[in-house]
């Protein structure tokens, strides 16, 4: 085969099929995320049910990500190895039985047991999605078409915040965690009745080796790249900020901290959703306009994730800060997703297709550790300080820092690389043009 041929291969058209097939993956994405969101709109309830303090409350989330975030690896390897379907199917089968577990959990260890075993099916789903993304259009298309998945990601948080909350507040703990389970057996049946792993004409080159060496190499090489690793802290600095406040702290700071109804400080986290599936969708187009606005974009957020969480927590005296101030907080923390999303933009082009499920594993790691490490801390130090909320919020700038920094190290060597790979990557204007 020709270096043309091989390059009109790894480009698919993409399509109506192509859209399709990629919506089946994008729904067992959104309903994981319904999942993995629940106990956002339901941590205090859980504290009750299970009578439990900050700490122990924080171990749910925080056991989840742990789940989570150390299978990211493993899983790209997976996704590489057999492909988008198999490990979809095999993640909802896990995060459906796990969803179930937690409906039916009559103690405190069950149920984080059961908050284990939905972590381990949800960090199936997205590395899979993103992967079938690839494999199903073209590569230009990559950043929008990621973008977009996330903001299914985005719909699933929604749906959690104000379908799951009602039926909390209307049916109780069982029913609603029951009930909620059930979307898991409708994307099961579709994933297998329609899903396909690539369109004909585009199957994965054959590896010849696929042992133990084999996955050393991937790993190995996908680090080496400096863009993964860039994609990696931008994924960390990013992200964490949004997922702690949504998955579990958000609620109980607006309602204890700010002194707000569970009906406001709900209407807030919703603002936080919708905010991120806007600037979702901006920050995509964006993107697939300019490279070169990747890194702006993400700094920028970082910046000002970093003001707005400094001026809500630190607002003189005890009434608690503004309406409009919150507001502010929730909106800005809304482009926190879609920023981390510009990481899988900088590792993407730096490694290979047969590469592309292992480097985005090693991605999404980053902000799920800085998540699960800022949930436990905030956890920790409300408990040792008595509540006091400025404290233990003020966590989240030390992680800020540090991200940055790397980002900042990073960034040079990433660019250079970047450059010599697209400079050495073949033309293929027909494909791209047809697209």
């Amino acid at each position: 085969m020709s270096t043309a041929a091989g390059a009109v291969r790894r480009d698919p058209l993409g399509g109506r099929r192509a859209v399709a097939v990629w919506s089946v993956g994008v729904a067992v994405y959104f309903v994981a995320v319904i999942f993995r969101t629940s106990l956002g709109v339901a941590g205090l309830d859980a504290a009750d049910r299970f009578d439990v303090n900050a700490s122990a409350l924080s171990t749910f989330s925080i056991l989840q990500l742990l789940v989570y975030a150390g299978m990211q690896i493993p899983v790209g390897v997976l996704v590489d190895r057999f492909g988008t379907k198999r490990v979809l199917a095999m993640g909802v089968v896990l995060f459906t039985a796990g969803q179930l577990g937690f409906a039916f959990s009559p103690t405190y260890g069950m149920a984080l047991a059961s908050r284990a075993l939905l972590g381990c099916g949800d960090a199936l789903t997205f590395i899979s999605v993103l992967r079938l993304g690839t494999r199903w259009f073209p590569a230009r298309r990559g950043p929008l078409v990621a973008q977009l998945a996330a903001l299914a990601g985005m719909a699933g948080n929604l749906v959690s915040t104000l379908v799951l909350s009602r039926l909390l507040h209307d049916l109780g703990w069982t029913q609603a965690f029951a009930g909620s389970a059930l979307a898991g057996v409708v994307v099961l049946v579709l994933l297998l009745a329609f899903l396909k792993d690539h369109p004909e004409g585009h199957e994965p080159e054959a590896a010849p080796q696929r042992g133990a060496a084999f996955v050393r190499r991937q790993i190995a090489e996908s680090w080496r790249e400096p863009g993964t690793r860039l994609g990696l802290w931008t994924h960390f600095t990013t992200q964490f900020p949004a997922m702690v406040f949504l998955l579990l702290w958000g609620m109980p700071f607006l309602v204890e901290a700010q002194g707000l109804s569970r009906g406001t400080a709900g209407g807030l986290l919703t603002l936080t959703v919708v905010s991120s599936m806007v600037f979702g969708l901006a920050y995509g187009q964006i993107i697939t306009r300019a490279r070169a606005a990747r890194l702006p974009l993400a700094l920028a957020t970082v910046g000002a994730t970093a003001a707005s969480w400094a001026a809500a927590i630190g607002y003189p005296g005890d009434d608690g800060a503004p309406m409009w101030l919150l507001v502010v907080l929730c909106a800005v923390l809304g482009a926190c997703g879609p920023a981390s999303m510009i990481g899988f933009d900088f590792a993407r082009p730096a490694n290979p297709p047969e590469r592309q499920g292992t480097a985005s594993g090693i991605v999404n790691m980053g902000g799920f550790v800085a998540s699960m490490t800022t949930l436990l801390t905030i956890g920790v130090l409300l408990d040792a300080t008595g509540d006091d909320y400025r404290i233990a919020f003020s966590s989240v700038f030390v992680l800020e820092l540090v991200g940055l920094a790397q980002i900042l190290r990073l960034r040079k060597a990433a660019a250079a690389r970047e450059r010599v790979h697209l400079v050495a990557a073949p033309p293929a204007p027909a494909v791209r043009s047809a697209a």
